[in-house]
């Protein structure tokens, strides 16, 4: 299951007190002020883990709170500081704050390892000992441990992929990640087979590779959550490049194609400005000399109205598969660097 969005509440650990504790030895008639500070609160750390690809476990678990610092104890002892309570995040998830009804991004995980302090805990008291001075020989106050931090937050998780395949439902993009990666996708002939996000890495030769990802399809008012579009459109953001998959056999591919663009702009403007391929699915469907007239037919009307040129495939049998696999690295290449 691909989960990406789900709603905890945190809370860091509160510090511990500082003690008012004074010597009392032997032989010491009037021993000075031992109290000693308290221990610091646990924080509460979100951390990039770039083998959990879902946020399926923060969909059980909702409430997640760290260890509070122990007292401060004679003898000049520090309490013991709370322990952390670390949350393993995919990569790509956005942090909100959306305490007493804010909605307020506070972070982002984007590296591996990477560490980010979502409730920092409360400090620890000092002691008594902290407080002698000249005129004040034997303090018999202590500071107590700070308070500790409450948040309720959002994650957000948007995929991290090189390549987005963009396109309506039962366009062939399930099919056609299965046919040039090492992805599984749900796979069959109706609309909104694919409801969840996936990726595959597709190898280009040994050392060449990109990660591509399968958004389920989109249709007309996506970008005003129709067809549960908003959740499907967030992921297409971090991609580099998109690729529009057009069905051969739709009615007019020319404006399907205008349609995802414009349901692209409406959602977020700079999708529409991501560097892209248009390329034509399903053509094993069309048989003879009509598969040939009908592919220049639709790409002359992309050359002449849009000056755009496409590309022309089957996922079924297979026919340029090779060359979009190359087509879209050598794309990536000149994005990269």
């Amino acid at each position: 299951m691909f989960i990406d969005f789900a709603r905890i509440k945190i809370q860091s650990g509160k510090g511990g007190s500082g003690a008012v504790s004074f010597r009392r030895e032997k032989f010491v008639a009037k021993g000075g002020p031992d109290g000693g500070d308290g221990g610091k609160g646990g924080n509460v750390i979100a951390v990039g883990n770039e083998n959990i690809n879902t946020l399926l476990n923060f969909r059980y678990s909702k409430h997640y709170k760290a260890e509070n610092g122990k007292n401060g104890s004679g003898s000049n002892s520090t309490g013991a500081q709370g322990e952390n309570i670390f949350l393993p995040l995919p990569l790509g998830t956005e942090i909100y704050d959306i305490t007493d009804g804010k909605h307020e991004k506070i972070a982002e995980i984007l590296d591996h390892k990477e560490e980010i302090i979502l409730a920092k805990g409360g400090n620890g008291g000092r002691g008594n000992t902290r407080f002698k001075s000249a005129t004040n020989k034997t303090p018999r106050y202590a500071k107590p441990g700070g308070n500790e931090q409450f948040f309720e937050l959002e994650l957000e998780l948007k995929l991290m992929a090189d390549i987005g395949l963009v396109g309506f439902p039962n366009a062939g993009k399930s099919t056609l990640l299965s046919r040039i990666s090492d992805a599984h996708p749900k796979i069959a002939n109706y609309r909104f087979t694919t409801l969840e996000p996936c990726l595959g890495v597709v190898q280009v030769s040994e050392y060449e590779s990109f990660v591509m990802a399968d958004i389920p399809g989109i249709i007309e008012g996506a970008h005003d959550g129709k067809g549960l579009g908003i959740q499907f459109l967030r992921h297409i953001q971090r991609t580099k490049i998109l690729l529009f998959l057009i069905d051969i056999d739709s009615p007019n591919p020319f404006e399907d194609y205008q349609t995802l663009k414009k349901e692209l702009h409406l959602y977020d403007p700079d999708l529409d400005r991501k560097p892209h391929l248009i390329v034509l699915s399903k053509i094993d469907t069309i048989f003879g000399d009509n598969k040939e007239k009908l592919i220049n037919s639709i790409s002359k009307k992309f050359e002449d109205n849009l000056q755009e040129s496409i590309m022309a495939i089957s996922a079924v049998s297979g026919e340029n598969l090779t060359q979009i696999r190359r087509s879209v690295f050598n794309l990536l290449k000149k994005i990269d660097y």
